[in-house]
C-alpha cells in the first residue's frame, strides 16, 4: 500500500487516552486519521489529519451519521475509544460491512455482557471461572445485607454501578474510616466511604442495580489484549504502579503466567475481538480476578510502544488482513514507563 492509504476514524477524540492512541497509528505512514467527537472542542482534533463533529452514542442517528462521514472521508476502518458507542455500531456492522468499512468490535451479545458488570461475573460464575465473591442489588435493603454477607464489619467491601466507566461509582466500605482525614488531608477522589453515608446517598435518588463484591487489596493489572474471533493472539499485563483518577500514570510490563492465562479464558468464553481491556486484582492469597473488562481500546495501550508493542496498529493491521511480523508481537517485559500532560494551543 502507498502512503497515507490506509483511512481510519478514531471516535473519541477528546478522551484522555486519545493523544496516545493517535501517536500509535501514526508510527505506520500509511494511515491517515479522521478523529471524532460529540464535542466540538475536543484536543484530539489538533492533533490528527482531519476532525469531524458526531452526535451522542445514544442518539438514533448516530450510526447514520458514523457511516455518512466514513463514506465522505473514504473510511476503511472505525477504531472505537467509546464505550457506549459499541453497541450501536455493533448493531449496524453488518451495514458498514457492506460499505466496505470494517469495525474491530466484539459480538453484540458478548458486548451486552461485557459492560454490564452483574451480567459479566454472573456469565463468568456460570462457566466456572474464578472470581471475587459478589452480590447483585437493587435497593437499600439489599445492599446492607449484601455487605454484612461479604463479611463487613470485618473485612472492607466494594460497590460499583453495573453499568458504569472508568472509576465512576466506585467506593470501598470500610468500618474503620477517618472521615476527618479523609475531608482535611485526602484528595476529593477518595474511594473511601462510610457505610451510613453510602446508603444516605444511594438512597436520595433512583436506587441504581449495583455490583458488591469483597474488597481486593493486591497488585492490580491493566491487561491490553488482541483478539482475533474469541482467539487470545497477545496478553500484555502491566501492573499499576500508580493512578490518578482511574488512570494508570506509572507502571511496568510484568510477564506474569497466570494473568495471561487467566485472562486468555476470559477472550474465549465471551468470544472477544479485537483490542480488549481486562482489569485484574490480587485477593488476600494472592489469586488474580477480574475486576471488569473494556471491550475496546484502553486508554493506557499506548504504553506499550516502550515495551515494543503497537497493540492498536496491530488491530487494525489483523482487521485489514495485513501482514503481521514477528518482531512486532516481541513483549519487552519489564519495561517501566511515566505519564505526563502535555498541552495542545489553539
Amino acid at each position: 500500500m502507498s502512503e497515507k492509504n490506509i483511512k481510519v476514524l478514531m471516535t473519541g477524540a477528546g478522551a484522555p487516552g486519545a493523544a496516545g492512541i493517535l501517536h500509535c497509528l501514526n508510527k505506520d505512514p500509511r494511515i491517515s486519521v479522521v478523529a471524532a467527537d460529540a464535542r466540538e472542542e475536543a484536543y484530539g482534533r489538533y492533533l490528527a489529519d482531519t476532525f469531524e463533529l458526531l452526535p451522542l452514542a445514544n442518539q438514533p442517528e448516530f450510526a447514520e451519521q458514523v457511516l455518512q462521514i466514513c463514506q465522505k472521508h473514504s473510511i476503511q476502518i472505525i477504531l472505537p475509544l467509546v464505550t457506549r458507542e459499541l453497541i450501536p455500531l455493533a448493531l449496524h456492522k453488518a451495514a458498514f460491512e457492506k460499505a466496505g468499512i470494517r469495525i474491530p468490535v466484539s459480538p453484540l451479545n458478548a458486548l451486552e455482557i461485557a459492560n454490564n458488570k452483574g451480567k459479566l461475573y454472573q456469565f463468568l460464575q456460570w462457566r466456572g471461572m474464578d472470581l471475587p465473591d459478589f452480590r447483585i442489588v437493587e435497593n437499600p435493603a439489599q445492599f446492607k445485607t449484601a455487605i454484612e454477607d461479604l463479611g463487613y464489619p470485618g473485612k472492607p467491601v466494594c460497590f460499583k454501578p453495573v453499568e458504569s466507566n472508568g472509576s465512576r461509582g466506585f467506593r470501598i466500605i470500610q468500618q474503620s474510616v477517618n472521615e476527618p482525614d479523609l475531608l482535611l488531608n485526602q484528595k476529593p477522589s477518595s474511594v473511601y466511604i462510610s457505610l451510613e453515608e453510602a446508603i444516605r446517598i444511594l438512597s436520595s435518588g433512583t436506587f441504581p442495580e449495583l455490583l458488591i463484591a469483597e474488597y481486593l487489596p493486591g497488585d492490580e493489572y491493566s491487561v491490553d489484549c488482541l483478539a482475533n474471533k474469541g482467539e487470545p493472539v497477545l496478553v500484555v499485563p502491566r501492573l499499576r504502579k500508580k493512578m490518578i483518577n482511574g488512570i494508570s500514570v506509572e507502571g511496568i510490563f510484568v510477564k506474569e503466567e497466570t494473568i495471561i492465562a487467566y485472562c486468555s479464558q476470559i477472550i474465549r468464553e465471551l468470544q472477544l475481538h479485537g483490542n480488549i481491556g481486562i482489569q485484574v486484582k490480587a485477593n488476600l492469597e494472592g489469586k488474580f480476578l477480574v475486576l471488569e473488562i473494556n471491550p475496546r481500546v484502553q486508554g493506557t495501550i499506548s504504553a506499550g510502544l516502550g515495551a515494543g508493542i503497537n497493540l492498536p496498529l496491530l488491530a487494525i493491521k489483523q482487521e485489514l488482513g495485513l501482514p503481521i511480523d514477528a518482531a512486532e508481537m516481541a513483549v519487552q517485559w519489564g519495561t517501566r514507563f511515566s505519564r505526563y500532560w502535555q498541552e495542545v494551543f489553539y
